[in-house]
This record gives C-alpha cells, sequence and structure tokens, in this order.
C-alpha cells in the first residue's frame, strides 16, 4: 500500500493532481487507514502511471477516460484504442501545422529593417491582420 506522497514520488504526479484525479473518476478513490490517509494498491500505482504517461502524449481527460474503460475490457477490438489514438495523432499534426504556419509569419515580419516604430513591420502587422501571408 502507498501513501498519496509515495504515490506522487513514484509517478511525478502532483498531489492535488492525484486528488482531481479522483474527483474526475479516472482513479478510484483509495481505502483509507485508521488515521484516515489515503492507501493506494499497486493497482493504483499502474493507473496512475498509464494517466501519466497518457497525458505527458497529450492525451485529453475523454481520451484518457476511453482508453482507461478500454484497459479494463481486453476483450474489446485494440481498433479501439487505435481510434483514440489516430484522432489524437490527427490533432497534434494540426497543431504543428498551425505552429509552422505561425513560424514562418513571425519570422518574415522580423526581419524588418525599418528605423522607427513608426514603420516597423511587426507593429503594422499586429494592427493589421491583413497584412499577413498566411492564415494562423
Amino acid at each position: 500500500m502507498f501513501s498519496i506522497g509515495q504515490l506522487s514520488k513514484r509517478t511525478g504526479v502532483k498531489i492535488p493532481t492525484i486528488r482531481y484525479y479522483e474527483q474526475m473518476g479516472l482513479i478510484d478513490a483509495p481505502e483509507r487507514s485508521e488515521g484516515n490517509q489515503r492507501r493506494y494498491t499497486k493497482v493504483g500505482l499502474s493507473r496512475l502511471s498509464f494517466i501519466r504517461h497518457s497525458r505527458d502524449l497529450g492525451f485529453s481527460v475523454e481520451d484518457i477516460r476511453g482508453l482507461l474503460e478500454l484497459s479494463q475490457h481486453p476483450e474489446k477490438p485494440c481498433l479501439d484504442a487505435h481510434s483514440i489514438a489516430a484522432q489524437h495523432l490527427q490533432d497534434v499534426q494540426s497543431r504543428i501545422a498551425k505552429l509552422r504556419r505561425l513560424e514562418r509569419e513571425l519570422k518574415r515580419i522580423t526581419k524588418c529593417d525599418a528605423g522607427n516604430v513608426a514603420a516597423c513591420a511587426v507593429i503594422e502587422t499586429l494592427a493589421d491582420h491583413g497584412l499577413c501571408e498566411t492564415e494562423h
């Protein structure tokens, strides 16, 4: 059995976040000791590690909830988990593409060699979105 502090140290998840995951129903409320301290099992540790790794990969709480549900039903098709991960990958790729457009635009406007703010491309472009070359 692990205290919430031990669980936090082993997983790298902060104590308030562990409590939040309990409130969200991502991890089961643990047993309590006679002193009313939370006591977690190896299953709780494993589940929290799963959640932590999923969050590190950027999965949303709802995606994690779905993946945890699937993990409790090993007879379900792996395609269900792949579907969640594939949608997340598509979202990540979309964000990367948007960030690349943003990067190009910022590189373009920071090449400004105006001598003063009155002719500064950064200021002009921020004031008039129509001066942007990309949609970001």
